[in-house]
């Protein structure tokens, strides 16, 4: 028996039935996974079995990143075909602006229909040569991912979702501006939001307290990331903008010298954290999970929702 709420049963891509949007706005939990594109086959044999791992999960949704420039497109493209081809799993593509003029974003929309996909997450991206680094519009494509939403749905068939910043997007100028630019989204056609990682769940409260005072009602699922290398966190946290809290950085330099000590203790720092983000209200959860699905998996059962 599966636990209660959304299942993966509920996905888009077999027609007719509810977009993703539609699936997420239902009101019931929502848990997902979120992968990369590994650069080698070695690698793509390697996520599949993660992916595997994944299932049994009953995720409402997979995502898969996007590089840039086409560094990674042709296989983001061939592994959503693959989940996208899975009746029990429901892909989300990511896309973003970078480097690419209007036709070639609408080529690789194209694709994604061809290969089954019915979700799209719309992302502006980050400047090509890193955070940081000032952003530069192609000559003929966008500067926004708003711009991007609406191209997405006047192609029709799409559940366009974007991106969310707990903590504020770190071009902009202040919290509220971060809201304000989510609300827009949504007016653009956008339906739900993912964020970007965080550790404190009064971060993720604000962000959604601000964005429905400027009318934004859309799911806003909060993303986490399961501290399993105390190395990498500290330069994804500096990279993404998002504060490693001091209080936590200290707990986890207990034990940086013993890898099993760190998952342990990520795995309980990400069980609290999702336990609060519940008690908030939080539509569900989506996982990083950096293509290993070990950590995730014990985050579900320390909650609770691995069990039928």
């Amino acid at each position: 028996m599966r636990k209660p709420g959304i299942h993966v049963g509920d996905h888009v891509s077999a027609a007719p039935g509810p977009s993703l949007g539609e699936v997420l706005a239902r009101g019931e939990r929502s848990f997902s996974f979120e992968l990369f594109p590994p650069k080698t086959d070695d690698g793509e044999r390697a996520l599949w079995q993660t992916i595997r791992d994944l299932e049994v999960l009953n995720p409402t949704l997979i995502s898969v990143t996007y590089g840039a420039g086409g560094s990674t497109r042709d296989r983001t493209v061939r592994i959503v075909a693959g989940i996208a081809a899975e009746p029990e799993l429901t892909p989300l593509a990511h896309l973003t602006c970078v480097g690419a003029s209007r036709d070639e974003v609408r080529a690789v929309i194209e694709e994604y229909a061809a290969a089954g996909v019915r979700a799209i997450l719309a992302l502006r991206g980050d400047p090509p040569s890193g955070p940081g680094a000032a952003w530069s519009q192609h000559p003929d494509g966008f500067a926004h991912a708003d711009e991007l939403v609406e191209l997405i749905g006047s192609m029709g068939g799409f559940s366009v979702g974007v991106a969310a910043f707990p903590e504020g997007h770190p071009e902009s100028s202040d919290l509220d501006a971060g809201a304000l630019v989510l609300a827009r989204k949504q007016d653009a056609g956008a339906e739900f939001a993912i964020t970007q990682f965080f550790f404190e769940a009064r971060d993720y409260g604000r962000l959604v307290s601000d964005a429905r005072r400027h009318g934004c009602t859309m799911p806003i699922l909060p993303g986490l990331l399961p501290v399993t290398n105390v190395a990498q966190i500290e330069r994804f946290a500096a990279l993404s903008g998002a504060a490693f809290p001091s209080a936590l950085s200290a707990r986890f330099a207990l034990v940086k010298d013993d890898p099993d000590a760190v998952q342990a203790l990520g795995v309980e720092v990400a069980a609290e954290l999702a336990q609060e983000l519940l008690d908030l209200g939080a539509p569900g959860l989506h996982f990083y999970t950096l293509n290993r699905s070990t950590s995730t998996r014990e985050v579900y059962e320390a909650l609770g929702l691995g069990s039928d």
